[in-house]
């Protein structure tokens, strides 16, 4: 293991503890922004991202509009930053009114080097508790990589499945992910900052964020089956989605219903996303 692996480790198994108050707003906006008219009294599956944010000064803002590293995450010496998954499972909803504490856990740290060069990856677990009863256990995944690296050959892209029962294209433009990037209060300027995604990190242009394709995958399953509960729901963020194009969220039920791959594919009918949930 190398010193800077063995200095990464330091930060294992280090806690954070976040408390914060459901209230309406955050899920009147969301329902806006997904083009949805339930104003409920009670979180959907993966809108509890719209609480628990990390509000850091802007002095202590990094150069990619994250907060600087080195707080509760591990200083991963690396200028590329990506949500690359996670897995949860809801107990019972997250309701408008109540006062919520997550506790967040730095569980592993992975330090590899791949295609691309060196990736670390984090898993920070959650638990999310209100009213002395337990809501929802996350882990959730970050990957860290190297700068792309002059005449590297890119990864071969991978078709997605062609049959699915459900499907919803979804058009992107700078105002659906500048709208997602305020409620979840994320700077990180992939998101926005033309200039900097395509001239300092490479990319062809502004990025969808993860969180916003998995939301609106889980989103799926709510619009085809209004009366589900969502027992637990696992996604992997596979190749990233470029605003300016649509792209579109698919579901394929099993027999028995109680479980449901889904996927989203980008324009070109490239596999981006893959996510299985699980119903009550």
């Amino acid at each position: 293991m190398s010193a800077a692996s063995e200095k990464l480790d330091d930060w294992l198994n280090k806690e954070a503890v976040t408390e914060d108050d459901i209230t309406a707003f955050p899920l009147t906006a969301l329902a806006a922004t997904l083009d949805r008219e339930d104003n409920g009294a009670t979180v959907p599956p993966l809108w509890h991202w719209l609480y628990f944010l990390p509000a850091a000064p802007m002095s202590e803002v990094g150069a990619d509009g994250h907060p600087k590293r080195g707080g509760f995450l591990p200083p991963v010496p690396l200028p590329r930053r990506m949500w690359a998954g996670g897995r949860l499972t809801f107990h019972a909803p997250l309701k408008v009114g109540e006062r919520a504490t997550r506790t967040s856990t730095i569980a592993n740290i992975e330090d590899k080097t791949g295609r691309s060069g060196r990736l670390v990856f984090v898993t920070v677990q959650h638990t999310i508790e209100a009213g002395g009863e337990l809501k929802i256990e996350e882990e959730h995944d970050i990957v860290y990589r190297d700068a792309p690296q002059e005449g590297a050959r890119p990864q071969q892209p991978q078709l997605a499945p062609q049959a699915e029962t459900w499907r919803r294209t979804i058009d992107t433009d700078a105002v659906l992910l500048f709208r997602y990037s305020a409620l979840t209060f994320n700077g990180h300027r992939i998101h926005y900052d033309y200039p900097y995604v395509t001239q300092i990190e490479g990319y062809p242009g502004l990025v969808v964020h993860g969180p916003l394709i998995a939301t609106l995958l889980a989103d799926l399953v709510r619009r085809e089956q209004p009366d589900a509960t969502l027992q637990s729901f696992a996604f992997r963020a596979l190749r990233p989605t470029f605003a300016g194009q649509p792209f579109t969220v698919c579901g394929q039920p099993s027999a028995d219903g109680k479980t449901i791959e889904l996927w989203a594919k980008d324009h070109e009918g490239y596999l981006t996303m893959r996510a299985t949930a699980t119903l009550a």
